[in-house]
């Protein structure tokens, strides 16, 4: 198995090998409420939304996809947000660990004062557990509003990362 050789800005050109990672994710119904049958401009349209795009590569394949940027516009502006996803084959490999890092190290260099995640579906307890991990907690959770494709109505968690405090790095 070889190395991800690392995290860097996407270009337009990245769409080819981030759409079908981004359709598998979203039509498995488990993790994000983007509508499903999309179509590859559609998603493309919602993925690179002016937001930072970044992408994990091992060689010259596309491993995951990462966003961030603002939570908000305007006075909310210095919170930031980002939505992960890991190409299915590479999960439990430490690809969303390595994404994450780089957001976070972002955010701080962009001077955000912390980081909101408004929607971490409840049973999706990997992300859960890595964000906890990363100095993440969950400030609230909205009861049964997400439809899970095999749990039904979960609940989505809020989760906050105040910027004042350390990150948390995964490497040892």
């Amino acid at each position: 198995m070889s190395v991800p050789t690392g995290v860097r800005e996407a270009t337009d050109a990245d769409w080819a090998a981030i759409w079908p990672i981004w359709r598998e994710v979203v039509e498995a119904g488990e993790t994000y409420a983007y509508p499903l049958g999309a179509t590859s401009e559609q998603a493309r349209g919602w993925w690179f939304d002016g937001s930072r795009v970044t992408v994990l590569e091992e060689g010259d394949r596309v491993l995951g996809s990462a966003k961030m940027g603002p939570n908000r516009p305007g006075r909310g502006a210095h919170v930031g947000t980002a939505s992960f996803m890991v190409d299915a084959a590479a999960r439990g490999r430490g690809i969303g660990r390595r994404l994450a890092d780089d957001m976070v190290a972002w955010h701080r260099g962009q001077g955000f004062a912390g980081i909101q995640f408004n929607a971490v579906v409840e049973t999706n307890v990997a992300a859960v557990r890595l964000w906890q991990q990363l100095g993440f907690e969950v400030v609230g959770t909205v009861p049964r509003a997400f439809d899970s494709a095999s749990h039904g109505r979960v609940g989505l968690h809020v989760m906050y990362l105040d910027l004042a405090r350390p990150h948390v790095s995964s490497r040892p």
